[in-house]
Protein backbone atom coordinates (compact mmCIF):
# COMPACT_ATOMS: atom_id res chain seq x y z
CA UNK A 1 0.00 0.00 0.00
CA UNK A 2 3.02 2.19 0.97
CA UNK A 3 4.26 2.12 -2.45
CA UNK A 4 1.29 2.88 -4.08
CA UNK A 5 0.90 5.90 -2.17
CA UNK A 6 4.26 6.33 -2.73
CA UNK A 7 4.36 5.93 -6.88
CA UNK A 8 1.29 8.17 -6.77
CA UNK A 9 2.91 11.05 -5.45
CA UNK A 10 5.65 10.73 -7.57
CA UNK A 11 3.60 10.24 -10.54
CA UNK A 12 1.67 13.60 -9.45
CA UNK A 13 4.84 15.71 -8.40
CA UNK A 14 6.31 14.69 -12.20
CA UNK A 15 3.31 16.11 -13.52
CA UNK A 16 3.56 19.29 -11.77
CA UNK A 17 7.03 19.91 -12.94
CA UNK A 18 6.18 19.50 -16.55
CA UNK A 19 3.10 21.51 -16.56
CA UNK A 20 5.71 24.16 -14.83
CA UNK A 21 8.04 23.71 -17.23
CA UNK A 22 5.38 23.79 -19.70
CA UNK A 23 3.98 27.31 -18.26
CA UNK A 24 7.39 28.92 -17.77
CA UNK A 25 8.32 29.78 -21.45
CA UNK A 26 6.29 29.48 -24.35
CA UNK A 27 5.54 31.45 -27.25
CA UNK A 28 2.68 32.67 -29.04
CA UNK A 29 2.13 34.24 -32.53
CA UNK A 30 -0.62 36.48 -34.51
CA UNK A 31 -0.53 38.07 -37.71
CA UNK A 32 -2.34 41.22 -39.04
CA UNK A 33 -2.57 42.62 -42.61
CA UNK A 34 -3.53 46.29 -43.73
CA UNK A 35 -6.63 47.86 -46.06
CA UNK A 36 -4.62 46.83 -49.04
CA UNK A 37 -4.04 43.56 -48.45
CA UNK A 38 -6.17 41.51 -51.29
CA UNK A 39 -8.20 39.62 -49.25
CA UNK A 40 -9.03 42.81 -47.23
CA UNK A 41 -9.76 45.17 -50.08
CA UNK A 42 -12.75 42.91 -50.48
CA UNK A 43 -13.54 42.81 -47.22
CA UNK A 44 -13.70 46.91 -47.15
CA UNK A 45 -15.98 46.69 -50.32
CA UNK A 46 -18.76 44.77 -49.21
CA UNK A 47 -18.63 46.77 -45.60
CA UNK A 48 -18.50 49.93 -47.66
CA UNK A 49 -22.01 48.16 -49.58
CA UNK A 50 -23.16 47.57 -46.56
CA UNK A 51 -22.60 50.99 -45.01
CA UNK A 52 -23.67 52.82 -48.15
CA UNK A 53 -27.47 50.20 -47.97
CA UNK A 54 -27.48 50.85 -44.13
CA UNK A 55 -27.75 54.90 -44.84
CA UNK A 56 -30.63 54.82 -47.06
CA UNK A 57 -32.01 51.53 -45.10
CA UNK A 58 -31.53 50.57 -41.81
CA UNK A 59 -33.47 47.64 -42.39
CA UNK A 60 -32.02 45.97 -45.40
CA UNK A 61 -30.70 42.41 -45.74
CA UNK A 62 -27.30 41.58 -47.16
CA UNK A 63 -24.59 39.25 -47.59
CA UNK A 64 -22.61 40.80 -49.86
CA UNK A 65 -18.96 39.18 -50.97
CA UNK A 66 -16.12 39.95 -53.49
CA UNK A 67 -13.86 38.53 -54.95
CA UNK A 68 -10.35 40.53 -56.51
CA UNK A 69 -7.71 38.82 -58.99
CA UNK A 70 -5.30 40.93 -61.66
CA UNK A 71 -7.77 43.75 -62.96
CA UNK A 72 -11.30 41.79 -61.91
CA UNK A 73 -13.54 42.86 -59.46
CA UNK A 74 -16.41 40.58 -58.73
CA UNK A 75 -19.40 41.35 -56.56
CA UNK A 76 -22.01 38.77 -55.82
CA UNK A 77 -24.23 38.28 -52.77
CA UNK A 78 -28.08 38.48 -51.45
CA UNK A 79 -29.34 41.71 -50.80
CA UNK A 80 -33.28 42.76 -49.70
CA UNK A 81 -33.58 46.38 -49.31
CA UNK A 82 -35.29 49.61 -50.80
CA UNK A 83 -32.02 51.54 -51.01
CA UNK A 84 -30.61 52.35 -54.48
CA UNK A 85 -26.85 52.00 -53.95
CA UNK A 86 -24.55 51.94 -57.28
CA UNK A 87 -22.66 48.90 -56.24
CA UNK A 88 -19.63 49.43 -59.36
CA UNK A 89 -19.34 53.39 -58.05
CA UNK A 90 -19.13 52.48 -54.31
CA UNK A 91 -16.24 49.76 -55.09
CA UNK A 92 -14.15 52.22 -57.02
CA UNK A 93 -14.31 54.42 -54.36
CA UNK A 94 -13.24 52.20 -51.71
CA UNK A 95 -10.51 51.17 -53.89
CA UNK A 96 -9.55 55.05 -54.69
CA UNK A 97 -9.33 55.68 -50.73
CA UNK A 98 -7.26 52.58 -49.93
CA UNK A 99 -4.83 53.71 -52.63
CA UNK A 100 -4.92 51.77 -55.94
CA UNK A 101 -4.72 54.50 -57.99
CA UNK A 102 -2.12 52.71 -60.06
CA UNK A 103 -1.63 49.07 -61.86
CA UNK A 104 -4.03 47.26 -63.06
CA UNK A 105 -6.25 46.83 -60.23
CA UNK A 106 -6.43 50.48 -60.18
CA UNK A 107 -9.76 51.99 -59.26
CA UNK A 108 -10.41 53.96 -62.76
CA UNK A 109 -9.04 50.52 -64.50
CA UNK A 110 -10.47 47.39 -62.87
CA UNK A 111 -13.11 45.46 -64.58
CA UNK A 112 -16.04 45.00 -62.07
CA UNK A 113 -18.63 42.49 -62.53
CA UNK A 114 -21.98 42.87 -60.28
CA UNK A 115 -23.81 39.66 -59.88
CA UNK A 116 -26.37 40.52 -56.40
CA UNK A 117 -29.92 39.15 -56.18
CA UNK A 118 -32.32 39.29 -53.39
CA UNK A 119 -32.18 36.81 -49.87
CA UNK A 120 -33.74 33.72 -50.13
CA UNK A 121 -37.43 33.35 -49.39
CA UNK A 122 -36.68 30.44 -47.16
CA UNK A 123 -34.07 32.24 -44.80
CA UNK A 124 -36.07 35.10 -44.94
CA UNK A 125 -38.98 33.25 -43.63
CA UNK A 126 -36.93 32.29 -40.29
CA UNK A 127 -35.49 35.42 -39.81
CA UNK A 128 -39.00 37.19 -40.19
CA UNK A 129 -40.89 34.76 -37.91
CA UNK A 130 -39.07 32.82 -35.26
CA UNK A 131 -39.71 29.37 -34.08
CA UNK A 132 -40.63 30.59 -30.79
CA UNK A 133 -42.98 33.55 -32.50
CA UNK A 134 -44.71 30.58 -34.68
CA UNK A 135 -44.96 28.16 -31.92
CA UNK A 136 -46.53 30.63 -29.47
CA UNK A 137 -44.40 29.34 -26.35
CA UNK A 138 -43.56 32.65 -25.71
CA UNK A 139 -46.47 35.47 -25.80
CA UNK A 140 -44.51 36.74 -28.80
CA UNK A 141 -42.54 39.98 -27.26
CA UNK A 142 -40.62 41.63 -30.31
CA UNK A 143 -37.71 40.48 -28.73
CA UNK A 144 -38.97 36.90 -30.17
CA UNK A 145 -39.62 38.21 -33.29
CA UNK A 146 -36.77 37.75 -35.06
CA UNK A 147 -35.00 34.19 -35.29
CA UNK A 148 -31.24 34.01 -35.72
CA UNK A 149 -30.03 34.12 -39.51
CA UNK A 150 -28.31 30.81 -39.43
CA UNK A 151 -27.04 28.15 -37.45
CA UNK A 152 -23.92 28.19 -35.96
CA UNK A 153 -21.38 28.61 -32.83
CA UNK A 154 -20.00 32.08 -32.20
CA UNK A 155 -16.91 32.85 -29.75
CA UNK A 156 -16.23 35.81 -27.75
CA UNK A 157 -12.51 36.29 -25.67
CA UNK A 158 -11.38 38.86 -23.63
CA UNK A 159 -8.04 38.74 -20.99
CA UNK A 160 -5.90 41.16 -19.00
CA UNK A 161 -3.00 41.31 -21.54
CA UNK A 162 -3.47 44.62 -22.85
CA UNK A 163 -5.21 47.80 -21.74
CA UNK A 164 -7.91 46.72 -24.58
CA UNK A 165 -8.57 43.46 -22.78
CA UNK A 166 -7.25 41.52 -25.97
CA UNK A 167 -4.30 39.34 -26.73
CA UNK A 168 -0.84 41.52 -27.13
CA UNK A 169 0.51 39.88 -30.33
CA UNK A 170 -2.90 40.78 -32.25
CA UNK A 171 -2.73 43.92 -30.65
CA UNK A 172 1.20 44.69 -31.64
CA UNK A 173 0.12 42.87 -35.63
CA UNK A 174 -2.75 45.10 -35.58
CA UNK A 175 -1.03 48.59 -34.93
CA UNK A 176 2.39 47.36 -36.82
CA UNK A 177 -0.27 47.68 -39.54
CA UNK A 178 -1.69 50.91 -38.98
CA UNK A 179 1.74 52.29 -38.97
CA UNK A 180 2.67 50.96 -42.23
CA UNK A 181 -0.45 52.64 -43.75
CA UNK A 182 -0.29 56.06 -41.61
CA UNK A 183 3.38 56.59 -42.96
CA UNK A 184 2.58 55.57 -46.71
CA UNK A 185 -0.72 58.09 -46.47
CA UNK A 186 0.83 61.40 -44.46
CA UNK A 187 3.62 61.14 -46.92
CA UNK A 188 6.46 60.30 -44.28
CA UNK A 189 7.23 57.10 -46.52
CA UNK A 190 5.86 58.10 -50.09
CA UNK A 191 7.27 55.33 -51.35
CA UNK A 192 4.97 52.48 -49.84
CA UNK A 193 2.52 51.32 -51.45
CA UNK A 194 -1.29 49.43 -49.87
CA UNK A 195 -0.41 45.84 -49.64
CA UNK A 196 1.61 44.80 -46.44
CA UNK A 197 1.15 42.32 -43.72
CA UNK A 198 2.81 42.11 -40.37
CA UNK A 199 3.64 39.25 -37.22
CA UNK A 200 4.31 39.32 -33.80
CA UNK A 201 5.99 36.62 -31.62
CA UNK A 202 5.30 36.94 -27.85
CA UNK A 203 7.49 35.04 -25.28
CA UNK A 204 5.06 33.99 -21.94
CA UNK A 205 6.57 32.92 -18.73
CA UNK A 206 3.75 31.69 -16.26
CA UNK A 207 0.81 33.11 -18.85
CA UNK A 208 3.02 36.98 -18.47
CA UNK A 209 3.89 38.21 -21.40
CA UNK A 210 7.79 39.25 -20.96
CA UNK A 211 9.13 40.11 -24.57
CA UNK A 212 9.06 39.97 -28.20
CA UNK A 213 11.22 37.14 -29.45
CA UNK A 214 10.23 38.00 -33.48
CA UNK A 215 8.78 41.10 -35.58
CA UNK A 216 8.14 40.47 -38.98
CA UNK A 217 7.02 43.17 -41.44
CA UNK A 218 6.09 42.98 -45.23
CA UNK A 219 4.83 45.96 -46.87
CA UNK A 220 4.64 46.68 -50.87
CA UNK A 221 7.00 49.28 -52.26
CA UNK A 222 7.77 50.98 -55.94
CA UNK A 223 10.64 50.25 -57.69
CA UNK A 224 12.55 52.37 -56.86
CA UNK A 225 13.97 52.04 -53.26
CA UNK A 226 16.09 50.34 -52.29
CA UNK A 227 15.97 47.28 -49.41
CA UNK A 228 18.82 48.84 -46.94
CA UNK A 229 16.94 52.26 -46.96
CA UNK A 230 12.75 50.30 -46.64
CA UNK A 231 14.62 47.86 -43.71
CA UNK A 232 15.74 51.16 -42.12
CA UNK A 233 12.88 53.60 -42.35
CA UNK A 234 10.34 50.35 -41.40
CA UNK A 235 12.67 49.74 -38.15
CA UNK A 236 12.40 53.25 -37.06
CA UNK A 237 9.42 54.42 -38.24
CA UNK A 238 7.15 51.55 -37.64
CA UNK A 239 8.32 49.16 -35.62
CA UNK A 240 10.32 51.11 -32.95
CA UNK A 241 7.09 53.82 -32.82
CA UNK A 242 4.96 50.60 -31.73
CA UNK A 243 6.48 47.71 -30.03
CA UNK A 244 7.44 49.16 -26.14
CA UNK A 245 11.09 49.10 -25.83
CA UNK A 246 10.62 47.29 -22.97
CA UNK A 247 9.74 43.99 -24.66
CA UNK A 248 13.23 44.67 -27.35
CA UNK A 249 15.84 42.96 -26.56
CA UNK A 250 19.45 42.03 -28.03
CA UNK A 251 17.56 38.63 -28.59
CA UNK A 252 14.77 39.81 -30.55
CA UNK A 253 14.33 38.95 -34.41
CA UNK A 254 13.26 41.51 -37.09
CA UNK A 255 12.58 40.68 -40.31
CA UNK A 256 11.87 43.09 -42.74
CA UNK A 257 10.45 42.13 -46.33
CA UNK A 258 12.12 38.71 -46.61
CA UNK A 259 12.00 37.95 -49.72
CA UNK A 260 13.99 41.07 -50.60
CA UNK A 261 11.47 42.53 -53.21
CA UNK A 262 7.62 43.47 -52.95
CA UNK A 263 7.02 46.03 -55.96
CA UNK A 264 3.75 43.57 -57.31
CA UNK A 265 1.07 43.88 -54.61
CA UNK A 266 -2.93 43.86 -53.80
CA UNK A 267 -5.15 41.78 -56.22
CA UNK A 268 -2.21 42.28 -59.27
CA UNK A 269 -0.37 40.34 -57.31
CA UNK A 270 -2.34 37.82 -55.53
CA UNK A 271 -6.54 37.16 -55.62
CA UNK A 272 -8.63 38.26 -52.87
CA UNK A 273 -11.84 36.99 -51.51
CA UNK A 274 -13.97 38.48 -48.67
CA UNK A 275 -13.99 36.19 -45.08
CA UNK A 276 -10.68 34.97 -46.25
CA UNK A 277 -9.03 36.46 -42.84
CA UNK A 278 -11.11 35.76 -39.56
CA UNK A 279 -8.22 35.28 -36.95
CA UNK A 280 -6.80 38.53 -38.61
CA UNK A 281 -10.66 40.00 -37.54
CA UNK A 282 -11.08 38.32 -34.51
CA UNK A 283 -8.09 37.62 -31.98
CA UNK A 284 -4.78 36.30 -33.98
CA UNK A 285 -5.56 32.68 -32.87
CA UNK A 286 -6.00 32.73 -29.18
CA UNK A 287 -9.27 32.09 -28.83
CA UNK A 288 -11.69 29.24 -31.03
CA UNK A 289 -13.51 30.35 -33.65
CA UNK A 290 -16.77 29.57 -35.49
CA UNK A 291 -15.63 29.56 -38.48
CA UNK A 292 -18.14 32.68 -39.67
CA UNK A 293 -17.32 35.74 -41.21
CA UNK A 294 -18.27 39.19 -40.52
CA UNK A 295 -17.53 41.82 -43.50
CA UNK A 296 -20.72 42.34 -46.35
CA UNK A 297 -23.14 40.69 -43.91
CA UNK A 298 -26.06 42.72 -41.93
CA UNK A 299 -26.63 42.25 -38.17
CA UNK A 300 -29.37 39.71 -38.46
CA UNK A 301 -26.64 37.21 -39.68
CA UNK A 302 -25.25 36.00 -36.13
CA UNK A 303 -21.74 35.02 -37.35
CA UNK A 304 -21.74 38.91 -36.67
CA UNK A 305 -23.94 40.63 -34.24
CA UNK A 306 -23.64 37.19 -31.64
CA UNK A 307 -20.26 37.48 -32.20
CA UNK A 308 -19.86 40.90 -31.71
CA UNK A 309 -21.76 40.84 -28.41
CA UNK A 310 -19.75 37.30 -27.35
CA UNK A 311 -16.91 40.06 -27.19
CA UNK A 312 -18.83 42.40 -25.09
CA UNK A 313 -19.98 39.95 -22.80
CA UNK A 314 -16.13 38.73 -22.08
CA UNK A 315 -15.04 41.90 -22.12
CA UNK A 316 -17.12 43.12 -19.08
CA UNK A 317 -16.63 39.76 -17.12
CA UNK A 318 -12.93 40.59 -17.44
CA UNK A 319 -13.54 44.31 -16.36
CA UNK A 320 -15.37 43.16 -13.60
CA UNK A 321 -12.82 40.52 -11.95
CA UNK A 322 -15.18 37.79 -12.38
CA UNK A 323 -12.40 36.22 -15.08
CA UNK A 324 -8.28 37.17 -15.85
CA UNK A 325 -9.16 35.30 -19.25
CA UNK A 326 -12.33 34.27 -20.48
CA UNK A 327 -13.94 32.74 -23.54
CA UNK A 328 -17.33 32.14 -24.14
CA UNK A 329 -19.07 29.77 -26.60
CA UNK A 330 -22.82 30.50 -28.03
CA UNK A 331 -24.81 28.79 -30.42
CA UNK A 332 -27.85 29.18 -32.61
CA UNK A 333 -30.34 27.27 -34.86
CA UNK A 334 -31.19 29.43 -37.70
CA UNK A 335 -34.75 30.74 -37.28
CA UNK A 336 -34.72 30.23 -33.41
CA UNK A 337 -34.52 33.24 -31.62
CA UNK A 338 -32.77 31.76 -28.25
CA UNK A 339 -29.15 30.31 -28.26
CA UNK A 340 -29.66 26.25 -27.95
CA UNK A 341 -26.29 26.48 -26.10
CA UNK A 342 -24.00 28.77 -23.88
CA UNK A 343 -20.32 27.44 -23.04
CA UNK A 344 -17.57 29.31 -21.09
CA UNK A 345 -13.83 28.69 -20.16
CA UNK A 346 -11.85 30.63 -17.82
CA UNK A 347 -8.54 28.93 -17.85
CA UNK A 348 -8.66 28.60 -14.40
CA UNK A 349 -9.41 31.99 -13.98
CA UNK A 350 -12.55 32.45 -12.55
CA UNK A 351 -13.70 33.97 -9.56
CA UNK A 352 -16.34 31.23 -9.59
CA UNK A 353 -16.79 28.37 -11.57
CA UNK A 354 -17.47 28.11 -14.91
CA UNK A 355 -20.91 26.72 -14.99
CA UNK A 356 -21.32 29.61 -12.55
CA UNK A 357 -20.50 31.93 -14.92
CA UNK A 358 -22.21 30.85 -18.05
CA UNK A 359 -25.35 30.97 -15.65
CA UNK A 360 -24.71 34.42 -14.61
CA UNK A 361 -24.62 35.14 -18.85
CA UNK A 362 -27.55 33.85 -19.58
CA UNK A 363 -29.42 35.78 -16.27
CA UNK A 364 -27.66 38.96 -17.17
CA UNK A 365 -27.36 39.20 -20.78
CA UNK A 366 -30.48 38.78 -23.55
CA UNK A 367 -28.95 36.85 -26.60
CA UNK A 368 -31.66 37.03 -28.89
CA UNK A 369 -30.85 38.48 -32.14
CA UNK A 370 -33.54 41.16 -31.98
CA UNK A 371 -32.48 42.48 -28.20
CA UNK A 372 -28.85 42.36 -29.78
CA UNK A 373 -29.25 44.54 -32.26
CA UNK A 374 -30.99 47.07 -30.19
CA UNK A 375 -28.73 47.01 -27.42
CA UNK A 376 -25.71 47.44 -29.93
CA UNK A 377 -27.19 49.67 -31.92
CA UNK A 378 -26.07 47.37 -35.28
CA UNK A 379 -28.94 49.27 -37.89
CA UNK A 380 -26.12 51.64 -38.19
CA UNK A 381 -23.55 52.43 -41.31
CA UNK A 382 -20.64 51.46 -38.54
CA UNK A 383 -18.49 48.98 -40.59
CA UNK A 384 -16.68 49.98 -43.01
CA UNK A 385 -14.08 51.05 -40.25
CA UNK A 386 -14.22 47.53 -39.17
CA UNK A 387 -12.87 45.46 -42.33
CA UNK A 388 -9.48 45.96 -41.42
CA UNK A 389 -7.15 46.00 -38.51
CA UNK A 390 -9.50 44.19 -36.57
CA UNK A 391 -13.25 44.17 -35.58
CA UNK A 392 -11.80 43.91 -31.48
CA UNK A 393 -10.07 46.17 -29.14
CA UNK A 394 -10.83 49.31 -31.06
CA UNK A 395 -12.03 52.17 -29.21
CA UNK A 396 -15.61 53.54 -29.72
CA UNK A 397 -16.65 50.61 -31.40
CA UNK A 398 -20.50 49.58 -29.16
CA UNK A 399 -19.29 45.96 -28.25
CA UNK A 400 -16.35 47.26 -27.02
CA UNK A 401 -18.07 49.09 -24.27
CA UNK A 402 -17.54 48.31 -20.49
CA UNK A 403 -20.98 49.81 -19.44
CA UNK A 404 -22.28 46.44 -17.66
CA UNK A 405 -18.79 45.74 -15.40
CA UNK A 406 -20.07 47.73 -12.34
CA UNK A 407 -23.39 45.87 -11.95
CA UNK A 408 -21.71 42.49 -12.36
CA UNK A 409 -19.25 43.13 -9.33
CA UNK A 410 -22.23 42.09 -7.38
CA UNK A 411 -21.58 38.25 -8.39
CA UNK A 412 -18.16 38.79 -6.61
Amino acid sequence: MKGKFAAKSFLAANNYVKKRIFYMKKFFTSESVTEGHPDKVCDRISDGILDAILTQDPMARTAIECCAAYDLLLIMGEVTTSAKVDYERTAREVIQKIGYNFGTFSFDKCKVIVAVHEQSSDIAMGVDASYEKKSKKDAGSEEDTLGAGDQGMMFGYACRETEELMPLPIMLSHKLAMRLSEVRKSGLLPYLRPDGKTQVTVEYEDKRAVRVDAVVVSSQHDREVSQERLRADIRKYVVDEVIPAEFLDADTKFYINPTGRFEIGGPEGDSGLTGRKIIVDTYGGRCAHGGGAFSGKDCTKVDRSATYFCRYIAKNLVAAGLADEVEIQVAYAIGVANPVSVFVDSFGTGKLPDDKLAEIIKKEFDLRPYAIIRKLGLRRPIYSETAAYGHFGRAGLPWEATDRAEDLKKYL
